[in-house]
């Protein structure tokens, strides 16, 4: 009865995810056309985040929210085993209104959600074409100048196991060009909610945990790889002491 449960609270949170995009997103897209201005889109998104969690009855927990600094721009990076992971940019968003981030470039051929993404500053990748993942970082690093912050998973995938996957250099790379610090993000609980592979999700709790940044004052290219062991190192605290 749980499982069946479980399915039909996922189909109805499934179902109002496609009723909203459908419903808000066209005049939303419009508004921003006309005005030029997105900070509604991203309200748009989520409050429909918010609700969706809710009938999925999942709560968020956030621990060291208050390390979150929205006046001070970061390449946040987390660890990624579930689909339920996107609940990180609901945690994150309060506190940094202008957090973006760079997405697997066949996502913008979703319709309306590619579009705003777009949009909403969000910088596709091509990670099969090594030159256009190249410009991607440039641009996210111009974004970055401007004030805005990137929420990157370097795994690069979901990891189906209990441990860190090998990690991409992409998001070290982002933040040294940037100059900007890396704060480490970990999500702990997803993976029960919805491993990879499940299609729908149980109740319980997911609890997003907030670590101290890590400065790149006076880093070098050469020093992306000693950048993504310390934040894999954080990574791992946080997760231990999420799970203890």
């Amino acid at each position: 009865m749980s499982t069946l449960l479980a399915w039909l609270r996922s189909v109805a949170a499934y179902g109002f995810l496609c009723v909203y995009v459908l419903v808000v997103g066209p005049p939303g897209l419009l508004v921003t056309r006309f005005t030029g201005r997105v900070a509604h889109l991203f309200r748009l998104g989520y409050h429909g985040a918010r609700t969706a969690r809710r009938l999925l009855g999942i709560r968020l927990r956030v621990v060291g929210a208050d390390r979150v600094d929205g006046a001070r721009p970061a390449v946040y990076v987390i660890n990624h085993r579930s689909n339920v992971d996107a609940i990180v940019f609901e945690a994150l968003f309060p506190r940094c209104p202008r957090l973006r981030i760079i997405y697997k470039a066949e996502m913008g051929k979703l319709p309306i959600l590619g579009p705003a993404m777009q949009i909403a500053g969000f910088v596709p990748v091509e990670r099969r074409d090594r030159d256009r993942a190249v410009a991607a970082v440039d641009l996210a690093v111009d974004r970055i100048r401007a004030g805005d912050s990137f929420l990157l998973a370097p795994e690069g995938t979901r990891n189906p196991g209990s441990g860190l996957l090998p990690f991409k250099k992409g998001a070290f790379v982002l933040a040294i060009k940037a100059g900007v610090p890396v704060v480490p993000v970990a999500i702990v609980g997803a993976a029960e909610t919805m491993p990879k592979g499940r299609l729908y999700v149980t109740p319980g709790v997911v609890t997003v945990r907030v670590g101290d940044a890590i400065p790149v004052a006076g880093l070098t290219h050469d020093d992306r790889d000693s950048l993504a062991e310390r934040a894999r190192a954080a990574l791992e605290r946080l997760q231990a002491d999420g799970q203890a």
